[in-house]
């Protein structure tokens, strides 16, 4: 028998909050976390604005030993605040380190898109070159293994069910979650803490700059440089941070008495195989419609209950095919789509983590009725233009909203999709 999926907690650090009251004031305001980096500046980078977390560091040492902290690279610390902060919201006890209960209920799937890249640019290959491998540390492994961020999440929690890393470039978040839905829908875990995490280091970004993919015309106005949607926008801006959820078996929740934040009514993974036009870097516009159309049909849904879109919407030139996918997949013509906005707007693009912050975001939208601004595209692409009257512009108010759509394409032509519901017992 298939379970139904609820969230019980939500934690996020991300550019415009570390923690969810902060991020959700700043949804609703409309607040960007982009600001200009001096790494990627010295770095000579033609991109010199980015979306990085702010009072991290001081949050991590308040919330963990010392011990603790000098084992966990950006990721990890982005990761384990988040997970501690939905653990608590979740209702639960946070395990003393000395107990020796392990919770054989929950498990973790905590994915990343690059790993610990920082890790490995700071320490290990310019140690490894100097020939001071002695000087590396003996915790180097643990925080350059992309599964370094879901094990130290075991740790810090107990536990005992699956605890795994997926890595699926920019669909990451969002598939971890969808993942993470199946393993409690059949049985196999009460709970699992799910979602994404990336670290802040231009080590990641480079690449991105190098391909030209990266937003080079608004250095001087930080603000300003994330426009998806946007007739001017000029690429993407990169971001780093973590989202993830407290998903759990509704009997679960309701035995606990949890507070239930939303419903995970359906999911939809598949890949557009590099062909019809998908490639490595662009997705497959077919499979992405069949993407949306999977997530409803798994939710029991048709296209004409979805109430509002959050896009992937990365301010490249993928945004207008992403568009017109929404449309072929939920029929629906010019001036007849769904409300459409994007986090990334705000945030930037955090990669790995995306999915996963923008998931958070969803489901508070869903939560507190509203709709959060989707900022700087007051130019609507030509091409997304006969849909301009769907994009929420600023904050609306949508009290009767009952189901939101996230969906997250990645490099290697991957797509997942996510169908919140809200929950109404």
């Amino acid at each position: 028998m298939s379970r139904r999926v609820v969230v019980t907690g939500l934690g996020v650090v991300a550019p415009n909050g570390t923690g969810v009251p902060d991020f959700e004031a700043s949804l609703r305001l409309g607040r960007s976390g982009i600001r200009h980096v001096e790494a990627m500046a010295e770095a000579k980078f033609a991109c010199t604005v980015a979306g990085v977390p702010q009072g991290v560091d001081a949050l991590v040492e308040q919330e963990f030993d010392e011990d603790e902290r000098l084992v966990m690279n950006g990721s990890h610390r982005f990761a384990s605040l988040a997970c501690l902060e939905a653990w608590k919201a979740a209702g639960l006890e946070r395990p003393a380190r000395d107990s020796e209960e392990v919770d054989w209920d929950t498990g973790a799937i905590i994915g990343t898109g690059i790993g610990g890249m920082d890790t490995t640019a700071e320490k290990v290959v310019p140690l490894t070159n100097a020939g001071k491998v002695r000087r590396i540390g003996s915790t180097s492994v643990e925080q350059v293994m992309a599964s370094g961020v879901s094990a130290r999440i075991s740790g810090q929690f107990a536990l005992g069910n699956q605890v795994t890393t997926n890595s699926s470039a920019c669909s990451t978040g969002t598939e971890a979650i969808a993942m993470g839905t199946e393993r409690i829908r059949s049985g196999a875990a009460k709970r699992m803490l799910c979602g994404g995490s990336e670290a802040a280091t231009h080590y990641i970004w480079a690449g991105f700059d190098a391909m030209r993919v990266l937003n080079r015309r608004s250095n001087d106005a930080p603000e300003k440089a994330s426009r998806p949607l946007s007739a001017s926008a000029g690429g993407f801006v990169p971001g780093a941070g973590a989202g993830v959820v407290m998903l759990e078996s509704e009997e679960s929740a309701l035995d606990r008495g949890a507070k239930i934040y939303a419903e995970v009514a359906g999911q939809g993974i598949n890949c557009g195989g590099h062909r019809m036009g998908g490639s490595m870097t662009a997705p497959n516009p077919e499979s992405v419609r069949r993407c949306i159309d999977a997530a409803l049909a798994d939710a029991g849904l048709l296209a004409a209950d979805v109430d509002v879109i959050n896009g992937h919407l990365t301010a490249t030139g993928a945004d207008p095919r992403e568009i017109g996918s929404w449309a072929a997949a939920l029929g629906r013509g010019p001036g007849e789509l769904p409300l459409i906005t994007a986090t990334k707007s705000m945030i930037g693009h955090t990669l790995g983590a995306a999915g996963a912050i923008e998931s958070v975001a969803s489901i508070l939208m869903l939560k507190g009725g509203y709709v959060h601004p989707s900022i700087n595209c007051e130019d609507v692409h030509p091409e997304i233009e006969p849909h301009a009257s769907s994009i929420s512009h600023e904050l609306r108010e949508f009290e009767d909203m009952k189901v939101i759509v996230k969906a997250g394409f990645g490099f290697g032509d991957v797509n997942a999709c996510l169908v919140f519901r809200k929950w109404e017992g």
